[in-house]
Formats: structure tokens, C-alpha cells, sequence
């Protein structure tokens, strides 16, 4: 753990541990047979995307949940700007006292849907949201130029990609699989998919085509 999370960072990640494996079981977030490997299967798990985002990124976490990996990479990487967007009442309210609890000043929580959102990102994550044809239809319009969108897969990864040739060409974008681990892990499988810098794709510039068209 210490090569993806600082000493320092540490207490912090394991006080959000502890409140995964009492709240977040009680409020139906985290399954029971989930607490004995938290660490490995989750923590861990969402910690080795850390080096995959570039240092001072904002960062949008989709459908985040109980905060993975959203709230995992905040606390391993206080230089990050998360916001963690999930539409549950009752996952917000978890995701909004585990920030208070953590002193996680730099972490926003935001009510919604993808698709509801209209800010840009330098990065958006997500993890066990959707098939990634579906998730590049509610992830890519949030993605800055230049930007990327991680999501963690398993070993249906390049599968994945296969059957998104439509979308990815849509969205003038590439994919290729990463994988991240450390000794006497598991490995952790990330689909990164990388906008074209000035593809003039995204929420505000489809409003643009729309306006021009309702202009012609």
C-alpha cells in the first residue's frame, strides 16, 4: 500500500476503511462478506489508479457510490480536485459525512446523474457503472480535451473495447488497457479511454451545432 498512498495519507485510509465496514454495510453500501478484503479487493484495488491521473487533475467520479474509487483517490492524492457524483439520496448522505469525518475540504459531492452535469473534467472514473458502450455515453461529454476517462474493468476489458467501436468513434476517442498492481496484489484493470485534443465534441458543443442549426 505504501507505494500508492503516502505514510501521512494513511490514518486517513483507514478511518475510511473502518466506516465502510460499519456504515457502509448497515446502510446497504458495502456487502458483509465484503469486510474481510476490503483492503485488497477495494482499497487497494482503487488506489493503484492513482498514478494514471495527472498531478493537480479534476477528477469526476461517476455512479461513486460508497466513494470508490472517488474517495480513495482523494485521500491518496491530496492534489486532486474530486468531485463525486452519485444520484442515491442515502449513498450522498454517507459520501457527505465520510468527507466531514475525513477533513476532506477538496472533495465536492454532487447529487445527479452523468448526464445532468455540465462541468468538464480532466479525468472521469468510474467503477462497476455500466457496460463501457453505455459508460462512454454518459462519461465522455464530461471529459475536458485531452482528457481521459478510467474505467476499472475486470477481464472483460478488451472485450469491451471491441464492442465500442461506434461509441469510441462518436466521440473522436481511443481506448487501450492498462494494468497497475504491486507485489502480492491482485491487478487492478483500467480501461482508458483519451480524447482528441480539439475533437469539438462535448455537452457545450453539441448546444452549439443545435443553436447553428435552428439558426440556418
Amino acid at each position: 500500500m505504501a507505494q500508492v498512498v503516502a505514510p501521512d495519507r494513511l490514518s486517513l485510509l483507514v478511518r475510511y476503511a473502518e466506516l465502510l465496514a460499519t456504515e457502509g454495510v448497515l446502510r446497504g453500501l458495502i456487502g458483509p462478506r465484503e469486510v474481510p478484503r476490503l483492503w485488497d479487493r477495494h482499497l487497494l484495488n482503487c488506489a493503484l489508479v492513482g498514478p494514471l491521473v495527472p498531478e493537480g487533475a479534476s477528477v469526476a467520479d461517476l455512479g461513486s457510490g460508497a466513494g470508490l474509487p472517488g474517495l480513495v483517490l482523494a485521500i491518496a492524492r491530496p492534489d486532486l480536485r474530486v468531485s463525486l457524483i452519485e444520484p442515491m439520496a442515502r449513498r450522498v448522505a454517507f459520501l457527505e459525512e465520510a468527507c466531514a469525518e475525513l477533513g476532506l475540504g477538496s472533495v465536492e459531492v454532487v447529487r445527479g446523474r452523468a448526464e445532468e452535469c455540465r462541468s468538464r473534467f480532466d479525468v472521469v472514473t468510474a467503477r462497476a457503472l455500466a457496460a463501457l458502450p453505455k459508460l462512454l455515453g454518459w462519461g465522455m461529454p464530461l471529459v475536458a480535451e485531452g482528457g481521459q476517462l478510467l474505467a476499472m474493468k475486470g477481464s472483460s476489458a478488451a472485450a469491451e473495447i471491441a464492442d465500442s467501436g461506434v461509441e469510441l468513434d462518436r466521440w473522436r476517442a481511443r481506448a487501450e488497457v492498462v494494468t497497475s498492481s504491486v507485489p502480492g496484489s491482485s491487478v487492478t484493470t483500467v480501461v482508458r479511454v483519451v480524447r482528441e485534443v480539439d475533437s469539438g465534441i462535448g455537452w457545450r458543443s453539441s448546444n452549439a451545432r443545435r443553436r447553428g442549426r435552428e439558426h440556418a
